[in-house]
């Protein structure tokens, strides 16, 4: 097993993180902003160094500090959490080639997957079924875009293949509109990410959001933690997940579930990971993947009782899963609540003290943030502040316990997503299950 482990991350992933080491005996290092003294993983961690000042690219996105901070620790490895350099290759090759262990996939699989146009070459090689679309970048002659874009099928998008977070893509409805997309999405890929290479793909117009969690140990072995649906999302920012996805056809289910497996046994994947899809018409389209924890992690553990964390600490320890397949049991249903320090009506973000925080409790809650009475939330950062999980026996329980638990939920002296969520859970077409990504956004009235 691992000897220390430093956390290079903040908040409630760095909290997360923290606890599943000390769970399995190893020490941690909690690196923190000259803005995130107080963060709660900073004063339980056994050791702790501050690596520069508030905004990020001086702090959490330098790599020689980090590196620096594991050095002078002598810390065995690096957790990156999400965000930030989770899934930064670049990252991942220094932080090994300077002898700590990155507690993640190979830098050269992150590569691979973190381009779009890679991974899509990729997951069609391995099975996985993919939206149809360019098969490769976008070539310069205007002719031959257009007949890409004729053989696929009106409307189309068109996609940064360095892109993430909802930015560089551009949907079209008409061959008029193609080429100034395509040229505007370009500057903007090539502005964002350093890097102008676009696809293009077929826009599904109603399709959910369906994930696939999968952990694989890198010798040979790799399973599946059944799907989540994270369906309610706002600009591309997902806001309500839930596991398992409610209403899938469950032979595409099952074939979709095997792919992710072979997939990752096809490129040799280490760690945890998460493959993307658009569902629609009892069809699985294949987006993207991501190469380390996700935000919504909780809801698969609730159903299945893996803890995740624990098994990329494994992995990176060079021992193989502690589960196999057929050990992996789906068990009732889980929610899952993006808390956010930002108005329910604006979405502007809201630092500042809080002056009361109390958590909602009871059989079936689980409630993942660093806050406290008195933390201040910093203005430099991600707005999420915590995560509100619920289990139940049944997909109404588990929504009736949330229910109640955000009715408990007491966060005060800032302005908090509370009541969006609050309204979300009452929601008629949402307690039905299977509502489309753009649902949220029409009822918002965006």
């Amino acid at each position: 097993m691992l000897d220390k482990v430093l956390i290079a991350n903040r908040g409630e992933i760095a909290l997360r993180v923290l606890r599943a080491c000390k769970e399995l005996g190893i020490r941690t290092v909690a690196v923190h902003s000259k803005a995130d003294r107080e963060l709660m993983h900073v004063r339980l961690a056994d050791e702790a160094v501050c690596i520069g000042p508030a905004p990020s690219a001086q702090s959490y996105l330098n790599i020689p500090a980090l590196i620096s901070a594991a050095e002078v620790t002598d810390a065995s490895a690096i957790h990156p959490g999400y965000g930030f350099l989770s899934e930064n290759a670049n990252f991942a090759e220094q932080v090994e080639r300077s002898g700590f262990v990155f507690i993640g996939p190979r830098a050269e699989t992150i590569r691979l997957m973190g381009d779009k146009v890679s991974a899509i070459k990729a997951m069609k090689k391995a099975g996985v079924p993919t939206v149809p679309g360019s098969d490769g970048p976008l070539p310069d002659d205007e002719t031959e875009v257009l007949q890409i874009a004729r053989r696929i099928g009106y409307p189309v998008i068109i996609k940064a293949a360095a892109g993430g977070g909802g930015r560089g893509m551009r949907m079209v409805h008409s061959e008029a509109h193609l080429l100034s997309a395509l040229s505007i999405t370009k500057n903007e890929a090539n502005a964002a990410f350093g890097d102008g290479t676009v696809y293009m793909e077929k826009f599904l117009e109603q399709p959910r959001h369906v994930e696939v969690q999968v952990l694989a140990d890198g010798q040979g072995n790799a399973i599946h933690l059944f799907d989540r649906d994270c369906s309610l999302q706002r600009r591309h920012q997902k806001v309500l997940e839930e596991a398992p996805a409610p209403h899938l056809d469950q032979e595409a289910r099952a074939q979709v579930l095997k792919a992710c497996t072979d997939a990752c046994l096809a490129i040799n994947y280490r760690g945890a990971g998460t493959f993307e899809f658009l569902y629609e018409n009892g069809q699985f389209f294949f987006i993207e993947m991501n190469t380390r924890v996700q935000v919504e992690h909780p809801v698969t553990e609730m159903v299945t009782g893996v803890d995740i964390v624990k098994e990329q600490l494994r992995i990176a320890s060079g021992l193989p899963l502690s589960i196999k397949q057929e050990d992996v049991e789906l068990i009732g249903h889980a929610f899952e609540c993006r808390i956010n320090a930002e108005d329910s009506r604006t979405f502007m973000p809201s630092p500042g003290k809080v002056t009361l925080y109390h958590p909602p409790g009871g059989l079936g809650v689980r409630m993942d943030s660093h806050l406290y009475t008195g933390y201040t939330v910093p203005p430099h950062y991600d707005s999420l502040i915590g995560k509100l999980i619920t289990w139940g026996e049944s997909r109404e329980a588990a929504l009736t316990r949330m229910r109640n638990a955000l009715d408990e939920l007491l966060v005060e002296g800032i302005k908090s997503n509370i009541d969006l969520q609050k309204d979300l859970v009452r929601d008629g077409h949402f307690q039905q299950g299977g509502v489309n990504i753009h649902y949220l956004e029409k009822k918002l009235g965006l």
